[in-house]
């Protein structure tokens, strides 16, 4: 699913915020990326979502050569491939819980139809049906993040990116997020997250690496995947299907423009990466 070879990224002639990173996700797996701040994280999530190009070598994803693509190839990408879960979840306040998980097949121009019962179907099994027509600044942390990963599932993406998605939640909603994603994960979802929360790395991930200083200082052993190669984790009887394509993924900003309101940290792309 996520084939990285030989990464590097230098941001103004300062040490690598990655320093030769080579890394594989299967389908089907869970991989959380740990590391202190500044040990590169957040640039590889950037990378990965066709947010930022990297110094040095190159980034696979579902068979897609990502550094390589033009803006509006990679707005496409990410309509296609790529579903993405925030620390502050990025939510449009104005908006209703239904409109804010519709966004993203709006812009793909899905048939109205079609994308609401694919939201009702989200929100049924997120357990948010309920809180349709309310606005996010009624609802607890635990609910907008729910509200923010059926947003990032609309589209059937093949590949859900999280960064610290518990990061701002209080314990309870922590648990209820680290719950949700897991079921996910047993689902066949693909995952790469990053977070600072060891207990939600434990708990969801079937792979862990810990980044230091652009480089990956250790990984555990996989769990729960089949060791003869990708697929979904073992025992939950899914198959990752071969050669899939759905047809939208992404998460829109006001613009119009899925995938602007990224990973990427501080002003512009010329400064280091938060994480």
């Amino acid at each position: 699913m996520i084939e990285i070879r030989g990464v590097s990224k230098v941001y103004d002639g300062s040490r690598p915020a990655l320093d030769g990173l080579t890394l594989d996700v299967r389908a089907g797996e869970a991989l959380a990326v740990l590391g202190p701040s500044g040990s590169g994280k957040s640039t590889l999530l950037n990378l990965v979502a066709g947010l930022d190009k990297p110094s040095a070598g190159s980034v696979t994803v579902d068979g897609v050569r990502v550094d390589e693509l033009a803006e509006a190839a990679l707005a496409r990408y990410r309509r296609a491939r790529i579903g993405m879960v925030f620390q502050f979840f990025n939510l449009l306040d104005d908006l209703t819980v239904l409109d804010n998980v519709l966004l993203p097949a709006q812009l793909a121009r899905t048939a109205r139809g079609e994308a609401r019962s694919r939201a009702a179907e989200l929100l049924e099994r997120l357990g948010i049906a309920g809180h349709a027509r309310a606005f996010p600044g009624r609802l607890s942390g635990g609910e907008r993040q729910r509200v923010a990963v059926a947003r990032a599932l609309m589209n059937r993406p093949p590949l859900l990116l999280a960064d610290e998605p518990t990061g701002a939640l209080d314990t309870a909603s922590a648990a209820d997020v680290q719950e949700l994603l897991t079921g996910l994960n047993a689902d066949g979802q693909t995952m790469l997250l990053v977070t600072h929360d060891t207990a939600l790395a434990t708990a969801c991930a079937t792979r862990t690496i810990e980044l230091v200083d652009g480089r990956i200082a250790g990984s555990t052993t996989p769990r729960g995947l089949d060791p003869g190669g990708g697929g979904a984790p073992a025992g939950t009887g899914l198959q990752a299907p071969e050669g899939s394509r759905p047809e939208l993924g992404g998460v829109p900003s006001r613009d119009g423009h899925p995938g602007s309101q990224g990973f990427r940290h501080g002003s512009g792309t010329g400064g280091r990466a938060g994480r």
